[in-house]
């Protein structure tokens, strides 16, 4: 009798923060609606109203930061200056940005480029990201932790 090994992939957890202004929150509930099978198997973090639209809407299990305006925003870029995220997807209305918060959006975007961090800020990219990271792509990750 021969025998068989079965090769088990084992799939890396990878962190992901999540961020949507207000006027693009219906769409990050829909991406993650649509991406749920791929999300629910990594490690998610999103500002608080952001965090709690997406677990109504998808039954998805996050950390919830404060309010992207109270902090939350600066929490998770924290996390990326610890590299302690692996891909970032931060829907953003670029015609909404006042001057305090622009100081903040480019702190995130240079936070990101500093640590080889992907940064998804629209959906067409944050589509891309997501169906890479479920092909297995994103190993390279390890090499920055």
């Amino acid at each position: 009798m021969s025998d068989y090994k079965l090769a088990f992939v084992e799939e890396k957890v990878l962190n992901i923060g999540l961020i949507a202004h207000d006027a693009k929150k219906i769409l990050m509930q829909n991406f993650c609606i649509a991406y749920r099978g791929i999300l629910a198997k990594h490690s998610l973090y999103a500002t608080e109203t952001t965090g709690r639209l997406i677990e109504e809407a998808s039954n998805l299990s996050l950390h919830k930061y404060l309010a992207g305006l109270l902090g939350g925003e600066q929490q998770i870029a924290a996390q990326i200056e610890n590299n302690e995220l692996d891909l970032v997807i931060f829907l953003r209305d670029p015609d909404s940005l006042d001057s305090s918060e622009m100081a903040v959006h480019q702190s995130i975007v240079r936070l990101c480029d500093i640590h080889n961090i992907p940064l998804a800020t629209n959906l067409a990219t944050a589509e891309l990201l997501v169906k890479s990271m479920d092909r297995g792509d994103m190993e390279w990750r390890e090499i920055f932790k």
